[in-house]
């Protein structure tokens, strides 16, 4: 055991935390000197490793079942900023074990990117997963989404206890056929809501397109039945349950459904009873994850961060936040973790900024997403690819409004980070 890979990472992490630098730099570091840190560490657990991946809500849904967890009584570790690559789980760890490489938790729930998913399970088994849909994202990393489905496969396969499926995606439903071993559970959606959440199929057929031939649905452990503006319907058990809810956004609704099924598998093999009434007190009250939703206060009046990365997303984000009343800006870059491949955006439709229009455009891709908007004749205010004076435009010219920005990851980063300057963000370390 390399005793001194601890110590180093920590120093690391304050380091790169003093100078501003990324939150996997120091999970990198430890992974080159000790590459049994993370296997070795996460062992360790009584109810072992819960992996959350798919296309899109990974970490909202990771954020819902650690908050799940925690009304049950369970000390749960996660990666909170959302760096879903291995070397991040490394440094979320480095922030939570003691200088001798202890970890004082219960379980691990973890986001992971659908590809550097593989690698982690191939060291570090887990105990449950949660796949929640298959879309196209970042053509440039993962191909055709065959092949994404082919990599949440291989996560389920892994699994040595409970798979979670989306019984709507029937790339990820068909993942049930391969398996033998883990026990298999969905979550799945009123035939009435299925609309509102279209899988890649359903977003890619033409109008009048015929519906395909279905195989019978298998039976769904929990089920959305009806999403109202602060509330939500859920099916289990045999009975229906409304409850609030904090969360925006019509998806993060649906992916309750998901956390409610992991969390229930898991508080049921714990030492104490599950306390159903608990798990629902406390998925009223998630908040929105960092930049999925989140709405900060500028000049007292909100600011509402939307995180957009692919087709699906940015169209469900545009129907769970409508521009009405509001000042928009869009910040497009395509840095590695946005994924370089900006022809998506000609699949997203922006009818419903047309009204209002637009009124800042930024980052790197700023002049694509100009372009885009000028097809579906949308009014563009400015155009400036830097962010700090696109941000800082925005904020000054529409003082008496509140304020939207759709913008992809490393853009929302960005914006958080000038943010902080004029207001409070939380800090997620």
């Amino acid at each position: 055991m390399l005793y001194f890979s601890v110590p180093l990472g920590k120093l690391v992490r304050r380091v790169s935390r003093l100078r501003g630098g990324g939150s996997a730099l120091p999970g990198l570091v430890v992974e080159k000197v000790d590459p049994g840190f993370m296997q070795r560490t996460l062992s360790t657990l009584p109810l072992g490793v819960a992996v959350v991946s798919g296309t899109n809500g990974k970490t909202t849904t990771t954020k819902m079942v650690v908050e799940l967890l925690e009304s049950q009584g369970l000390k749960v570790f996660t990666n909170r900023t959302g760096s879903n690559f291995t070397r991040g789980v490394a440094a979320a760890l480095l922030g939570d074990v003691d200088w001798r490489g202890r970890l004082d938790a219960d379980i691990a729930v973890l986001e992971l990117d659908e590809a550097h998913a593989v690698h982690f399970v191939n060291r570090v088994p887990p105990r449950y997963s949660l796949l929640l849909n298959v879309l196209r994202d970042q053509l440039d990393r993962f191909g055709e989404i065959d092949k994404t489905a082919q990599l949440l496969q291989h996560i389920a396969s892994k699994t040595t206890g409970t798979v979670v499926l989306n019984r709507e995606d029937p790339r990820v439903a068909r993942i049930a056929d391969t398996l033998d071993g883990p026990e298999v559970r969905y979550f799945g959606l009123d035939d009435s809501l299925l609309s509102t959440f279209p899988n890649d199929d359903d977003l890619r057929a033409g109008p009048g397109s015929p519906a395909p031939a279905l195989p019978a649905k298998p039976h769904a452990d929990v089920v959305l039945r009806r999403v109202g503006t602060d509330d939500a319907d859920f099916e289990y058990d045999g009975a229906t349950v409304t409850t609030g809810m904090k969360l925006r956004g019509v998806y993060n609704i649906f992916n309750a459904a998901a956390a409610l099924v992991l969390a229930r598998c898991i508080a049921g093999n714990g030492a104490a009873p599950t306390d159903h009434g608990g798990l629902l007190k406390a998925l009223s009250e998630v908040a929105p994850a960092f930049g999925r939703g989140e709405s900060l206060v500028v000049d007292g009046l909100p600011l509402d961060l939307v995180l957009v990365k692919n087709p699906s997303g940015f169209r469900l984000g545009l129907k769970s936040f409508p521009a009405g009343g509001y000042a928009t800006m869009v910040a497009i870059n395509d840095n590695y973790a946005d994924g370089r491949d900006m022809s998506w955006l000609w699949d997203v439709e922006f009818d419903s900024l047309r009204e209002g229009g637009v009124d800042q455009l930024s980052g790197s891709r700023a002049y694509d997403m100009a372009l885009r908007l000028q097809y579906d004749e949308v009014a563009i205010g400015a155009v400036n690819p830097e962010i700090a004076p696109a941000l800082a435009a925005f904020i000054q010219g529409a003082k008496d409004k509140p304020k939207r920005i759709f913008c992809t990851y490393t853009a929302m980063l960005a914006i958080r980070r000038e943010l902080s300057k004029i207001t409070t963000v939380e800090v997620v370390s």
